[in-house]
């Protein structure tokens, strides 16, 4: 108890302490800011000796100068101590440096002071390290970086300053070649193999470059005095989220790269191998059974309502003008002979690649269409706010807490045990109601025949006042109405539900293995994420349906227009950069999937994705290239999408 005490402190020491720091650098950030007007000189100051703050703070904090390093169960007090020593003596350094050079008048003599001193700390810096971060400068890079840097820098300061283009483009390559002398020399080389004054070498060149940058400076006037205070607030502002965005997205994605291009220990280069490797493993993606997509069930359920959709988009183009029209008998078919064509397709074709895409074409269209379809029927009802409530609930649970709940309720034991998931212990028991007898079969028979009849006497009423667009849903209904009957009272077959009888005529329970039976194991995944995020879409269509001004629907309403009419000719359209945003919201979801393929199966029976994948290779079978060249794929499949939702959200506003 008295170690827990001591850790939950310290940690909330931390935590106050770092926030505290924050908040205090950032407070004389915009304190500096306001003093940029009266005073440049001292704004040039402070802003260098934050220069060679950081400079000696990143050595120090990464303990890679000698007297930084910290023990194991020193005072965190000391260790901070032990840190700060080092940036505070060179910003005071650099300090006294920038005030005796900006106090003399003659270019030559400043760029003196400047070159001979900041060379000199530069060097001392580099003397500071410790044995393990001296670089061995055998690498053609360490020559190479410097010429290439100064090159882009300097073209990119003379393209963007129109004034003084010269002067500018020589102070940008003497910053690329000191930016370029560090990258080649620690970036390009291995450490802890060379010398401490192959160290002070470098470290003096890249000191002299940055003197030699503020030494030729241009003198600061009135009018640029105020641009610079501009700049430097919206910097102020800005470098925090800047910042975080680099060290936690920019500078790991650019790691990532680079290490899918080495071998599985991260020691050799391969260059594209990696990504070879993805497409041409079977289990990537495998087209052997290709052939028997023609002669799939899915396939001629999709041609045959294709050919639906054909014949009633035909009539109603006699009518209407519009082979295609929201709202129209034409879409249900329409909508269907897709999902069975898609469902063909990702069914056949199998891999991880595909199941990845088999997620996006069903969490995003079921997640829409239900969230939609949802936001629509509870607009304007009793109880809509529990409603909502209770089915926006899921989105509040964690993603590995709904794969455990649903886990749950697919799960199926051996036949002669009792089930204990919910889904098999319904189907059991309706196994055995189907096949026996007694007053429970006839009483459940009845009642599902009530909503087949009532589908009939729907669909029968729509045909008489051939309202065409209707007959779909009561079709529907009544046509499973029927099977589901037939099969229940053994018309046809032997019954309905998860039984089977053994040789000596004895019930036996037959359940679903809904996580182990592939391919459809895969879609009672998704499940589980259309479950999260139907409520999600379900919000934000709701309050684009809200804000859907009230003058176009009543005028549509005074014009004849119905209630259906409304919906899909005035309101969808005014809610479509809505849909298209949520759309690409849940892609990028379900583009990065991964607690649920891991919790529920680990990848097995076929269902394995991208992220799962990924963090197999990665630090299951160790192999870092492999890992990373994944990491890359779902990064770049994401970034079209995100660009795209960008775009429609800055349309929006």
């Amino acid at each position: 108890m008295r170690d827990f005490i001591a850790k939950l402190t310290s940690t909330l020491v931390a935590v106050v302490v770092a926030v505290g720091v924050s908040g205090g650098v950032w407070i004389l950030a915009n304190l500096l800011v306001n003093r940029l007007r009266d005073t440049s000189s001292r704004a040039t100051i402070t802003g260098r000796a934050l220069v060679g703050f950081l400079i000696a703070g990143l050595l120090s904090g990464n303990r890679l100068a000698q007297f930084s390093t910290v023990k194991a169960g020193t005072v965190w007090w000391r260790a901070f101590a032990q840190w700060l020593w080092l940036p505070l003596v060179m910003a005071l350094l650099v300090v006294f440096v920038t005030y005796v050079a900006e106090r003399q008048s003659a270019t030559v003599r400043r760029l003196g002071i400047y070159v001979l001193a900041c060379g000199t700390l530069g060097g001392a810096l580099a003397a500071l390290l410790n044995d393990v971060a001296h670089p061995r400068l055998v690498s053609p890079a360490t020559y190479v970086a410097p010429i290439v840097c100064a090159g882009l820098f300097a073209g990119f300061t003379a393209s963007v300053r129109k004034r003084r283009r010269q002067s500018a483009a020589l102070r940008g390559a003497l910053l690329g070649t000191s930016a370029g002398l560090f990258v080649g020399a620690w970036g390009f080389n291995d450490l802890g193999s060379g010398t401490a004054a192959q160290s002070i070498m470098i470290g003096a060149a890249v000191g002299v470059c940055i003197g030699a940058f503020w030494a030729l400076a241009p003198r600061v006037s009135a009018a640029s005095r105020f641009a610079t205070e501009r700049r430097a607030r919206a910097a102020v502002f800005l470098a925090p989220a800047l910042g975080f965005i680099a060290i936690a997205l920019v500078i790991p994605s650019l790691r990532t790269i680079y290490l899918s291009l080495l071998d599985r220990k991260s020691k050799s280069f391969v260059g594209l191998d990696n990504y070879f490797t993805i497409f041409r493993d079977d289990k990537s993606l495998d087209v052997s059974r290709i052939g028997s997509l023609i002669t799939s069930r899915l396939t001629i359920a999709a041609i045959v309502c294709l050919i639906v959709f054909v014949f009633l988009a035909a009539r109603g183009k006699r009518r209407t003008g519009h082979f295609v029209e929201f709202g129209s008998a034409s879409m249900t078919p329409l909508a269907l002979g897709v999902l069975f064509g898609g469902f063909a397709i990702f069914t056949t074709l199998r891999g991880t690649l595909v199941n990845n895409l088999w997620w996006v074409f069903v969490v995003t269209s079921f997640s829409s269409i239900i969230g939609l379809l949802i936001a629509v029927l509870a607009d304007g009802v009793r109880l809509e706010r529990i409603a909502k409530t209770i089915i926006f609930m899921p989105l509040a649970i964690s993603m590995v807490g709904a794969s455990v709940i649903w886990r749950l309720v697919y799960i199926s034991r051996d036949s002669s045990k009792p089930q204990s998931g919910t889904l098999n212990s319904v189907w059991v028991g309706l196994g055995r109601l189907s096949t026996g007898e007694g007053l429970g079969k006839i009483v459940f028979g009845v009642i599902i025949l009530l909503p087949t009849i009532g589908g009939l006497l729907v669909l029968v009423r729509h045909l008489v006042r051939r309202e065409w667009s209707r007959v779909t849903m009561p079709t529907a209904v009544f046509a499973l109405g029927t099977w589901f009957s037939l099969r229940y009272w053994q018309v046809i077959g032997a019954g309905l539900g998860g039984h089977q009888f053994s040789e000596s005529g004895e019930f036996t329970a037959d359940p679903i293995n809904f996580l182990q039976e592939s391919p459809f194991n895969n879609f009672w995944l998704m499940v589980v994420l259309i479950w999260t995020q139907a409520g999600f879409a379900m919000v934000i269509f709701a309050a684009a349906i809200r804000a859907v001004p009230r003058e176009l629907t009543d005028a549509a309403r005074v014009d004849g227009a119905d209630t259906r009419q409304t919906f899909w000719q005035v309101t969808l359209p005014q809610i479509a950069p809505t849909i298209g945003v949520v759309a690409t919201t849940i892609m990028v979801l379900v583009m990065k999937v991964f607690d649920i393929a891991k919790v529920m199966t680990n990848g097995n029976f076929g269902t394995e994705v991208l992220a799962n994948n990924m963090y197999r290779e990665a630090f299951s079978n160790l192999n870092i290239g492999l890992g990373a060249a994944l990491a890359v794929l779902i990064f770049v499949s994401v970034l079209p999408i995100i660009y795209f939702n960008i775009r429609r959200m800055s349309r929006m506003t």
